[in-house]
């Protein structure tokens, strides 16, 4: 016979006077109120700024985490698999250090050029190796459209641009950056969730994706190899010598054969990691390591060998270990040949490797006037460095090496500085390198979770120093046909792509419900609340996505970037409750925490059950 409400009310309470018993009853009454899921942890989805550490202190203790703490460990861990990675980095860093070097010289009428991007990223990439935390660095499109912007500014104003380029990076950014270091001002980009962070490494990877497939915003791709007009064709027919014999076709098809079939064999050659076939582990992790190093080697053989007589584009890199921009008509390289001595009949020079900054045609305020836009930089510097540092140092990589936002900032510049000064272009961390980099040094369990990293800087080391070394052997990195790198690129993209929780949103909306991975937000939420959040997410990413591909606005890609924080902070939150952003953009300790309690609960409350069914 089932006991009535009254008796059951009555024999809950057994505590003088009647008291309720326990914390159960409290927590099925909230349970009961539908107000449990918000009541396991009141704070959840909220997001806090850290506490000030500043006057240098900041500074002090990233030093103490990178340098004192991890330093000889990280100098000394060797094995096959640093060598791997480094061939892969340098390949990795190579290709766009070259192509970015060409687009500095069209944009600066050869002020700097792919000689001066080889040297910095090399010299910046060996330095921050040893002594910061976050050593990968490279040229990246918003600094290259900052820098465009400087180069007309100072032919606007009448002063020579390595002076101004100089001005802008000793006087003013660097300046800047120190004081941002010394502040602890860089704990600001600490607010950024997974929200801003899948964005920002969407964005990158499609970049590097649409780059390597064919770009609808740029002549670039194998794709777009089936363009008549594309330039390319035009440079292949002069060197051919019979352009009735040129084929843009066979090109075309030959080139998107080989791109795409190198992106196949490097995940081909990595997946024989877990094949029952070949010798041994060791062979097979060898295989899985040096799989793009393999790739490149076969299909640049397959083209030299097999297709000898079909033209193909092929990396472009400079002839000569010099200064590449434009020469010089007098010794004081204020005139430039041939445009402004056309009687001269060779170049007296080229420009000096430094900048003379007090030479600025009497326009001494131009000194003042560099404050503005290294202002632009500073911000540009920031945001860019600060959020692939954010990435890389989220703790899902399971990095046991401390994070290191101003020490590497005041580092960054630092070596800006020098460049400026050397008429070298700037640098800043490089995203897609940097994602790559992590992946490849990571043990990863069947779900994709990073369960350690062989944390080293000898893979950041030995890459740049081969960029370095490349200059000695500029005539063979020419016999690389460009699509195998396109490969690569697209190789980069994809193999990315499985660590961005937002592109595993998306996809869950073609895919059957039965094979969705199991995940906390799938446990525990709706799937119209998942999908409303990652239309959230597509709008944003959207507006960062258009902007950067709109030549006119591209410069202010990193501010709409930095728009999604406030809109994670303080809009989200409108919309949905704490522990769906906990559990939709959280950190893993987080979820752990609340699915812990979430799950003591059910369990008390399926204690509690049982107690009353048995009066």
């Amino acid at each position: 016979m089932t006991p009535s409400p009254e008796d059951q009310q009555e024999g809950r309470n057994h505590h003088e006077g009647g008291e309720e018993d326990c914390s159960c009853q409290e927590i099925k009454k909230k349970f009961g109120q539908l107000l449990s899921n918000n009541d396991i942890i009141p704070e959840a989805g909220r997001v806090y700024l850290d506490p000030a550490r500043p006057w240098g202190k900041g500074l002090i203790q990233d030093v103490k985490r990178t340098l004192s703490t991890h330093f000889v460990k990280e100098m000394t861990n060797f094995n096959q698999r640093t060598v791997a990675v480094s061939l892969l980095m340098f390949i990795t860093v190579i290709a766009p250090t070259l192509t970015f070097g060409a687009i500095y010289g069209s944009s600066t009428e050869f002020h700097i050029g792919a000689v001066e991007t080889i040297i910095a990223t090399a010299w910046t990439g060996v330095f921050s190796s040893l002594f910061s935390g976050m050593p990968i660095v490279g040229s990246t499109g918003p600094v290259l459209i900052m820098m465009t912007a400087i180069y007309d500014l100072s032919k606007d104003i009448g002063v020579p641009f390595p002076q101004f380029y100089a001005w802008v990076s000793v006087c003013w950014m660097f300046v800047y950056t120190t004081v941002t270091a010394f502040f602890d001002l860089t704990r600001y980009v600490k607010l950024a969730t997974r929200f801003t962070d899948d964005i920002f490494a969407l964005l990158i990877v499609s970049i590097f994706i649409l780059n390597a497939v064919g770009s609808p915003f740029r002549p670039v791709g194998l794709l777009r190899y089936f363009d008549p007009d594309k330039i390319v064709h035009v440079e292949l027919k002069e060197e051919v010598g019979a352009p009735e014999e040129y084929s843009y076709v066979k090109t075309a098809l030959l080139s998107i054969l080989i791109g795409f079939a190198m992106t196949g064999t490097i995940f081909a050659v990595r997946s024989l990691k877990t094949c029952p076939f070949l010798c041994s582990q060791k062979v097979r992790d060898s295989f899985h390591d040096f799989a793009v190093t393999i790739a490149v080697i076969v299909w640049s053989s397959v083209k030299h060998l097999g297709f000898p007589s079909i033209e193909t584009e092929q990396l472009k890199v400079p002839d000569a270990f010099e200064p590449t921009t434009y020469a010089c008509c007098t010794a004081n390289c204020t005139t430039y040949w041939p445009d402004d001595c056309p009687d001269a009949t060779a170049p007296f020079g080229t420009r000096s490797w430094f900048a003379k900054m007090l030479d600025l045609d009497g326009n001494e305020n131009a000194i003042f006037t560099a404050a503005g836009p290294a202002i632009l930089l500073f911000l540009l510097f920031y945001l860019d460095n600060g959020i692939t540092w954010h990435l890389i140092y989220s703790p899902r990589n399971n990095l046991k090496h401390g994070d290191s936002y101003n020490w590497d900032l005041f580092l960054n510049g630092l070596c800006n500085l020098i460049n400026g000064i050397l008429g070298l272009p700037w640098l800043v961390a490089s995203t897609v390198p940097c994602m790559v980099h992590i992946n490849k040094l990571a043990e990863k369990d069947m779900d994709g979770k990073v369960l350690n990293v062989q944390e080293t800087r000898l893979t950041y080391l030995f890459s740049h120093l081969l960029v370095g070394l490349s200059l000695l052997f500029l005539p063979a990195m020419k016999q690389i046909p460009m699509p195998v790198l396109l490969g690569v690129f697209l190789f980069m993209g994809l193999s990315s792509l499985g660590g961005i929780d937002f592109w595993k949103r998306v996809l869950t909306v073609f895919q059957n419900p039965s094979q969705y991975t199991e995940t906390p937000f799938l446990k525990y939420m709706k799937l119209s609340r998942i999908y409303m959040y990652t239309i959230a997410q597509l709008i944003f990413f959207a507006g960062v996505f258009v902007v950067q591909n709109i030549q006119v606005i591209a410069i202010a890609f990193p501010f709409m970037t930095m728009l999604c924080i406030p809109g994670r902070l303080w809009l989200l939150p409108k919309f949905f409750e704490g522990w769906e952003l906990l559990l939709l953009d959280g950190e893993a300790d987080q979820i752990e925490e609340w699915i812990e309690k979430k799950e003591r609960i059910v369990n008390e409350l399926g204690m509690e059950e049982e107690e009353e069914d048995g009066v």
